[in-house]
């Protein structure tokens, strides 16, 4: 039971941080596109949020998934 409780928690993580990682990037975008400057200025912005977010919670589903798999085998 507690293998089924912790696999449980382990997809119910990765779907808040999915959420919560969709949500602070919408957030972080929205910010840097009220920006008075020009686009050009703005993209690097833009890029580098979405690739630090995106990397971190890729990061982050590796580590669970590694993890789940360590619950599957014993």
């Amino acid at each position: 039971m507690e293998k089924e409780t912790t696999l449980s928690l382990i997809i119910w993580t990765k779907r808040a941080l999915g959420l919560i990682a969709f949500l602070l990037w919408g957030y972080v975008i929205v910010t840097i596109s009220q920006s008075p400057a020009p686009f050009i200025e703005q993209a690097p912005y833009c890029m580098g949020s979405t690739m630090l977010i995106f990397g971190l919670l890729t990061a982050v589903y590796k580590g669970l998934d590694y993890w789940s798999l360590q619950q599957k085998e014993n």
